[in-house]
Formats: structure tokens, C-alpha cells, sequence
């Protein structure tokens, strides 16, 4: 029976924080042509099927479609191989190999802009004015509406809306992170959701590092 791990990403200061993630470490228990219905019954932003635990091979899927790439998976995968004596300094899911470290107790992965989803990015006045949405503005399917709370602090209120990929909302969103801080060009604190934190940091070779705090939730057979 395969076993899931149930994970928070980029858990904040707050218990409101973490966005869900399921992983199968041992992906293989599970056909590729069942994949998409597992995801889709799991209902969590994202999963991950590990192939490869020692060369850190992982398929991620949504709701409604496989990712080549996605952040929050890339991160809480990370964090759970090394806790299960997996250490891996680099992941591979389909976009490319992606660079793995941990910090302070923070886990981070590099990516490419490129590699993440083409976000429409919004700017509003306030991080009033982002709370106060109900949902994508002006029918956005794939937006990251975002507003400075301290600019020369790098502190960045966000939202993303992703109805095309089957999240109506994301609770923290490490794709957009990685585009959204390409986008400034500098080193940004990212508030998402109810309560999740994200760090970020455009690197001299045009790719982004996007880090956080991971948190185990549960195990149990699926």
C-alpha cells in the first residue's frame, strides 16, 4: 500500500501558515496513468511521486495537469528526502535539475523563471486592497497580485489565483515567487495565504533561489 507524507511549505510565523503538500516517496507503487486521479482525489495544490529517491527524480501534479516545475513541492520534497536519510543536493523533476541546500533550518531550491507557469502579475496599492479580493480580478485563470507592505524592507504582500492549473487560490505559491522576484530584481520576503512566508533571491545566472520553513503533518497509507 503506498505511503503518503502530508506536508506544510513555507510555514510562517503564524499556525495559519504552510502550504499542504502530498508525497509519495515511493512513487513507483503508483502507474503513471493513475497519477492525475490521485491528485486530483488528494485535492492538495500539488503532489510529488518520487521515482528516484537517491537521484531525486519526482513527477508533480495538480489537481487538473502535471507541472514540469513548481516551487512548494520542490521545497517540502527536498526537505522530507534529507529527513529520510536522502540527502540529495539536487532534485530533477521534468524541467531540469534543480539545486538543493538547507539553512538555519530553512530548505531552498533553485529554479529558472522560465520553467514556472507564465503568471499574469498584478500590482495594487495596498495590501489592503489584496486582501480585499474575492477571487482573480478582471478573470484572470493564472495571476500573482501582489503589493509592497516595505519596499526598502523587500516585504511583499501576494495572492495567486490559478483556476487553469485547478487551484482557485494557493496558499503559497513558490513558482511565482521565483517569476515574481526575476520581475524586481532583488531579494524579496513573500506574505501569502494565511499566514505563509516565503524567501526569495534572483542569482547571478538569471535563475532564482526560493526558500522556507517545512513542517510534517501526517503519514498514512493511501
Amino acid at each position: 500500500m503506498p505511503k503518503l507524507h502530508i506536508l506544510k511549505v513555507f510555514v510562517g510565523d503564524t499556525e495559519g501558515g504552510g502550504n499542504p503538500l502530498g508525497v509519495f516517496l515511493d512513487g513507483r507503487e503508483i502507474p503513471e496513468e493513475d497519477r492525475q486521479s490521485v491528485a486530483a482525489d488528494l485535492g492538495f495544490s500539488e503532489t510529488v511521486f518520487v521515482d528516484d529517491a537517491e537521484r531525486g527524480e519526482v513527477r508533480i501534479f495538480t489537481p487538473g495537469t502535471e507541472l514540469p516545475f513548481a516551487g512548494h513541492p520542490l521545497v517540502g520534497t527536498a526537505w522530507l528526502l534529507k529527513r529520510e536519510s536522502y540527502a540529495v543536493p539536487t532534485l530533477r523533476p521534468p524541467a531540469g535539475e534543480v539545486s538543493v541546500r538547507e539553512s538555519g533550518g530553512l530548505t531552498f531550491i533553485t529554479g529558472r523563471p522560465e520553467w514556472a507557469p507564465a503568471f499574469d502579475h498584478i500590482q495594487l496599492d495596498s495590501p489592503a486592497d489584496v486582501d480585499a479580493l474575492s477571487g482573480p480580478p478582471g478573470g484572470h485563470d493564472l495571476a500573482g497580485v501582489w503589493t509592497w507592505i516595505d519596499e526598502e524592507a523587500g516585504d511583499v504582500r501576494v495572492r495567486v489565483f490559478a483556476p487553469r492549473l485547478g487551484v482557485e487560490e494557493d496558499e503559497a505559491t513558490g513558482a511565482h515567487a521565483v517569476r515574481l522576484a526575476a520581475l524586481l530584481r532583488r531579494r524579496i520576503t513573500i506574505h501569502q495565504g494565511e499566514g505563509s512566508i516565503i524567501l526569495a533571491e534572483p542569482q547571478a545566472d538569471g535563475s532564482v533561489e526560493i526558500g522556507g520553513r517545512v513542517d510534517l503533518v501526517e503519514t498514512r497509507d493511501y
